[in-house]
């Protein structure tokens, strides 16, 4: 084939081919071909006992669990914070919530929805992720990657700060909301736009067909990616909005629910079904990525962005679900699949969280580090390898609002720390510890504060020494506050 004589073959095209045909002739691959695909699956409020290798008997996820077949497990996987936009930012910045000043789902006030008197003022949070934090997104893109963002975004109030601003090429179904609204097509809510906030209305996808699924949606958008990039290194963040609320679910796979024997921490049927849709959703890209010989190639990193809803589902033996600091609220599923690197059916028990995700990316594509962006993240490479000893590390979380009246046993203003077996609640309100060792109470009833004060002593000046570190927001002490 003579390529100069082409009639169709601009020159643009041929200075674009000539040196991978020539590295091809030599016998070199190219670094771009050789570097890894990333698929990273995001669920909204899955909880930690929420798939059936995590234990639950009563939600079907065979994809998921087959997914935890051919790769590692995590036991003590924590998201940044308790509730969405708080952990999004983590994930994508690698910096925890705290140094970020995104404390709170974006645009909560959570105080304003609590009608008793309060003690302290809430510390006031960013409602945008900042354009010059450089995202994961953006380190992938410079590097050559086709990125796309597909699902919920929620780390921003206004549209400039959209997906498509911070290093992803596409944006599917990404605005600055916490819900669709309506699962099904046109998955339109009743959001009430004001003068102050007239950013967009609560539709996620404009078009769509009557009767359809979001996460069937969202997985068809996914899939298509895929096939369209297969030539090249793409980071696919498949961020759906599935499981949060309003739970809704296809009329067959709610009847199967009803139908089936329930358990005592699992018994809704609509949401069980919801979270097959999950499952069927990573099937199906795990599916489109053997079709196109793409597996070996490709990391999947599956996870969720805090504990399932209190009113949903249950997460015991741990305590707490969502908006609490209890593990139940935000210890959280992570199974990691990386082709040749992590041996099949392993288990890690290392502590791990949200701001680890990007230097781990970074190093599993061998791209280099950015040790000032992912200030707060380590990568879990050698985690993922089995190679030397983890280096113990201390673990944070910072909260200085309030969580508002719709999550039962809901935080309020707190620091936490989990150092080993060891994890300490600090309340702002109160200058009260609470003192736990999750070696041998997992489930967090016996406070062990005042029986062990030098331990207690320990934990509260490393988290002083934090927040002085990290610059967090603190709140105030509410001066109209009567205690009596």
């Amino acid at each position: 084939m003579n390529l100069v004589n082409r009639p169709s073959m601009t020159p643009f095209l041929i200075r674009r081919l000539a040196l991978p045909c020539l590295l091809f002739l030599l016998g070199i691959t190219s670094p771009l071909a050789e570097r890894l695909n990333i698929v990273f699956i995001l669920i909204d409020d899955l909880g930690w006992t929420d798939l059936g290798c995590y234990g639950s008997r009563y939600y079907e996820t065979p994809n998921v669990d087959r997914l935890a077949k051919q790769g590692m497990r995590f036991t003590d996987a924590y998201a940044a914070s308790c509730v969405c936009s708080p952990t999004r930012a983590s994930i994508l910045t690698g910096k925890y919530p705290g140094r970020l000043h995104i404390t709170h789902a974006i645009p909560i006030q959570g105080a304003a929805r609590i009608k008793e008197p309060l003690p302290m003022i809430e510390a006031t949070y960013k409602k945008n992720l900042p354009l010059e934090e450089v995202t994961i997104a953006e380190s992938l893109k410079e590097a050559g990657y086709a990125t796309a963002s597909m699902g919920k975004w929620h780390v921003c109030w206004d549209s400039a700060f959209y997906p498509e601003h911070q290093g992803f090429d596409l944006n599917v179904g990404g605005n600055n909301m916490g819900n669709p609204g309506n699962y099904f097509y046109p998955y339109n809510g009743r959001w009430r736009m004001t003068p102050r906030h007239p950013v967009t209305r609560w539709n996620t996808l404009p078009d769509g067909e009557p009767g359809e699924y979001l996460t069937d949606r969202l997985t068809d958008e996914a899939v298509a990616f895929i096939k369209k990039n297969k030539s090249r290194p793409f980071f696919l963040y498949l961020s759906h909005y599935a499981v949060h609320t309003p739970l809704q679910a296809k009329k067959e796979l709610i009847a199967k629910y009803k139908g089936k024997s329930q358990t005592e921490q699992h018994h809704n049927a609509t949401y069980a079904a919801m979270i097959e849709s999950v499952d069927q959703s990573v099937g199906r890209v795990m599916k489109r990525l053997d079709t196109l010989g793409l597996t070996e190639q490709t990391v999947i990193i599956f996870t969720s962005d805090n504990g399932g809803h209190g009113r949903i589902t249950s997460h015991l033996p741990l305590r707490g679900n969502k908006g609490s600091f209890y593990e139940g609220g935000i210890r959280v599923p992570l199974i990691v699949k990386w082709p040749g690197i992590v041996k099949p059916g392993t288990e890690c028990r290392v502590p791990v969280t949200s701001p680890d995700f990007y230097p781990t990316l970074l190093a599993m594509t061998r791209l280099q580090k950015r040790p000032q962006q992912h200030v707060d993240g380590v990568s879990l490479v050698p985690l993922l390898k089995q190679e030397a000893p983890h280096k113990p590390r201390s673990l944070y979380w910072h909260y200085p609002n309030y969580i508002g009246a719709n999550h039962p046993g809901g935080a309020r203003p707190c620091s936490v720390i989990r150092k080993g077996n060891w994890k300490l609640i600090e309340s702002l309100e109160e200058n009260r510890p609470e003192l736990y060792n999750l070696k041998d109470d997992l489930g967090e009833k016996e406070n062990l504060a005042t029986r062990m004060p030098n331990k207690t002593r320990e934990l509260r000046r490393m988290l002083e020494r934090w927040r002085n570190e990290a610059e967090v927001q603190m709140p105030e002490r509410n001066p109209d506050f009567d205690p009596k």
